[in-house]
């Protein structure tokens, strides 16, 4: 029997509608807030707690955007979970408090500056998660790529 890690997080967006990214203090890149689901915890769970552990802050968290089937070669099979995290308002953005021993920073991003600022499966869950949002939809991927169109 599979028993992959999950993990969940969540887009946030500004007024402009750009996504949030976050500057992990272990990564060479960009990512988004969340992370991994804990035993007794459903995925929605692990996003609403990641996000109060990693900004500080506790908005609506809202539908389920995307889930990928990501195995990777030094961590196994997982399977992640992305939520949309609707649009955070001036007062939510200022009172962002980063977990400092994770974070080093974050702002917002237009879509197509997402591609050179993260990892390219990362980059086309984050693509899918905002067509997904815009259409109502809620997309399936397998190491990022959509099965009925392969990208």
């Amino acid at each position: 029997m599979a028993r992959p890690r999950m993990a969940a997080g969540a887009l946030f967006f500004d007024e402009s509608d750009r996504v949030l990214l976050v500057e992990p203090s272990y990564k060479d890149y960009r990512d988004i807030p969340g992370g991994y689901v804990e035993e007794g915890e459903s995925p929605r769970q692990a996003c609403v707690r990641e996000v109060q552990e990693e900004l500080g802050i506790a908005p609506h968290i809202g539908r389920l955007l995307v889930v990928d089937w990501a195995p990777n070669p030094g961590e196994g099979d997982k399977v992640l979970y992305l939520f949309d995290g609707g649009r955070l308002s001036d007062d939510a953005r200022q009172q962002i408090a980063l977990q400092a021993d994770e974070l080093r920073g974050y702002d917002f991003h237009n879509a197509d500056q997402v591609p050179d600022l993260t990892i390219p499966r990362l980059a086309r869950r984050i693509s899918a998660g905002i067509n997904a949002r815009a259409n109502g939809l809620t997309a399936y991927l397998e190491h990022g790529e959509s099965l009925a169109t392969g990208a």
